[in-house]
């Protein structure tokens, strides 16, 4: 996987451009990797939700639930799939509105600063084998075309929004991914 340090965009994925972005402010650079979970309705898998509520386009009388979201102008830069595609959103160069009210380490405001990643799934299911190999190997490329990002700290959305956000989860598995980024 190959990350193009110019534009920000990873080489050869899918990618579906979101309106929920701008730029990082002056002199930001990212140094968080933080990891999300997300699905669309709640509880499924695949489909167009994650896409839709990204690009604003989500229709509220698709299922009850999206009535409650539909409004939102919400992104990430990318999304992980159950079987391990990635879609960018955003890129990583610009600030994606993944976080919400946020802070880590008395730092606030985390999409100034940080990645966002989702991963498709629910606090409440385990995430797929190959998620987590394609989150290492995206990760990985990060680290090694980023200076800033070389030693970044991964973080759940719950560790920078305690309270108000729970993913990725009790079912995400750290020890797996370390030692995926370990073995490279």
């Amino acid at each position: 996987m190959k990350v193009d340090r110019q534009t920000g965009w990873i080489d050869a994925v899918r990618r579906v451009g979101s309106p929920n972005h701008d730029a990082r402010p002056s002199g930001v650079s990212p140094d968080l990797i933080v990891i999300h979970g997300i699905s669309l309705p709640p509880g499924e898998f695949g489909g167009s939700g994650i896409d839709d509520l990204f690009c604003n386009v989500l229709d509220p009388t698709a299922h009850p639930y999206y009535e409650e979201i539909c409004h939102l102008r919400v992104s990430s830069h990318v999304l992980i799939t159950r079987d391990g595609k990635l879609t960018q959103y955003v890129s990583f160069l610009d600030r994606a509105w993944h976080a919400g009210q946020s802070s880590y380490c008395g730092r606030a405001d985390c999409n100034d600063f940080a990645v966002g990643i989702e991963l498709e799934g629910t606090d409440d299911v385990p995430y797929e084998p190959v998620q987590y190999v394609t989150l290492a190997a995206l990760i990985s490329a990060l680290r090694s075309t980023f200076g800033s990002l070389e030693h970044a700290e991964l973080v759940g959305h719950s560790d920078i929004a305690p309270g108000r956000k729970t993913d990725p989860g009790p079912h995400f598995d750290w020890d797996l991914l370390q030692h995926l980024l370990v073995a490279g």
